[in-house]
């Protein structure tokens, strides 16, 4: 890896640890945003069955590169396609929303903007409890760009989305947790531990199952149970051929419910 990566990647056994090092706060921009989706697809290539997203530096992200909105500004547009970015930000979204790997966002110090859209593309948010969390745009004058304020409907219902776009607040992690936007607030000294935990749990299980039910959320999140039932024929396919479907079989006829060790394939 090279000393100037806006991204490194540690292999932990089947778990990939993507961790942003883009200095000082994780802006994100389409440089970074280029980094992340590169080592997710080398973590994808390399056979991971859990990837982890955190920040190496004080902050998770504390938003989006102020540059690319100053450079719209003069262009008197919203266009990004000067922007040398590989995916747009709903295209990059998707990619992760579709990625057939279960992906974790570990957060702590602050996570803003267009940070805390990056924390939302992934299917398990843990955080520190010191954590401060929020879509903060409004004090720019904007409101979330990527796709935030949809994804916060969906967790949290519309007034709680509009509330934390219009007043642009930071919140504490407990109280997201709460509310639902995040799914697990752990004291900040146990925050690595609890997030490896988790990404353990996930890579040991059914890879294939999970980038079915990954595929049925999005679907049913996007366009409603009626598609997703549509789609479930298809989605699903891949399990009955997985080599996981059998163990799981056997080791239920064998040892009961619970003790199948998958290889997720």
């Amino acid at each position: 890896m090279s000393e100037d990566a806006l991204v490194t990647r540690e292999e932990r056994g089947n778990i990939s640890v993507l961790t942003m090092v883009y200095r000082p706060y994780n802006l994100l921009g389409p440089k970074l945003l280029n980094a992340i989706v590169e080592q997710v697809e080398a973590a994808q290539k390399a056979g991971s069955r859990a990837i982890v997203i955190r920040s190496g530096l004080r902050h998770f992200s504390a938003g989006a590169d102020l540059d690319i909105f100053e450079k719209r500004v003069e262009a008197g547009s919203a266009d990004q396609g000067g922007e040398n970015r590989r995916l747009n930000g709903v295209e990059f979204l998707r990619f992760m929303e579709l990625l057939p790997v279960p992906l974790i966002a570990s957060v702590h110090g602050v996570c803003l903007g267009g940070g805390l859209e990056l924390a939302l593309s992934c299917d398990y948010i843990i955080a520190a409890s010191s954590a401060k969390i929020g879509s903060v745009e409004a004090t720019l004058g904007l409101h979330p760009l990527l796709g935030g304020i949809q994804r916060q409907v969906q967790r949290i219902g519309a007034q709680r989305a509009k509330e934390m776009s219009m007043l642009a607040r930071r919140y504490d992690a407990p109280t997201l947790e709460k509310w639902g936007l995040i799914n697990l607030t752990v004291p900040e000294e146990s925050l690595e531990t609890a997030t490896m935990a988790i990404a353990e749990e996930l890579a040991q299980g059914p890879t294939v199952a999970h980038a079915a039910t990954k595929e049925l959320v999005h679907i049913a999140a996007n366009q409603g149970v009626a598609a997703a039932d549509e789609a479930m024929a298809r989605v699903q396919a891949p399990i009955w051929a997985s080599e996981d479907l059998k163990t799981g079989l056997a080791s239920f006829r064998k040892n009961g419910p619970g003790l199948a060790k998958f290889a997720g394939r």
